[in-house]
């Protein structure tokens, strides 16, 4: 499976983004998609997934209510809406898919998602 990642730039505190990553490739059944990022000097974290067969998030508390993750299954393309960006959301945005396990909401850790994508950089001016 091949990721490709789309959409970062530059906002200021308070605008909107919307990320984009598409599967292809040898693409049986779509997998579960996630959303990990990592800021200068700090390790990759876990920010949302998309559990694939229903269209259900799961979110890390800091983007809670701010983001909100989708999927379009025509397209094999999984989304981040990113809204009230803050300056502490800068980082390099990596989407990752195809899970080692089915349940999401503890699947936080990379060493659990099999594929990446290319990062791209969310930058949020104060």
């Amino acid at each position: 499976v091949q990721l490709q990642a789309s959409g970062g730039g530059v906002v200021q505190a308070g605008g909107s983004l919307r990320l984009s990553c598409t599967q292809s490739g040898r693409v049986v059944s779509s997998h579960d998609m996630g959303w990990f990022r990592q800021a200068p000097g700090k390790e990759r974290v876990f920010v949302a997934a998309v559990m694939w067969t229903v269209n259900s998030g799961y979110y890390d508390a800091s983007v809670k209510g701010r983001f909100t993750i989708s999927r379009d299954s025509a397209n094999n393309t999984a989304y981040l809406q990113m809204d009230n960006l803050r300056p502490e959301d800068t980082a390099v945005y990596y989407c990752a898919a195809d899970p080692s396990t089915k349940h999401l909401h503890v699947a936080g850790h990379e060493s659990l998602w099999r594929s990446w994508g290319q990062g791209t950089l969310v930058t949020v001016s104060s």
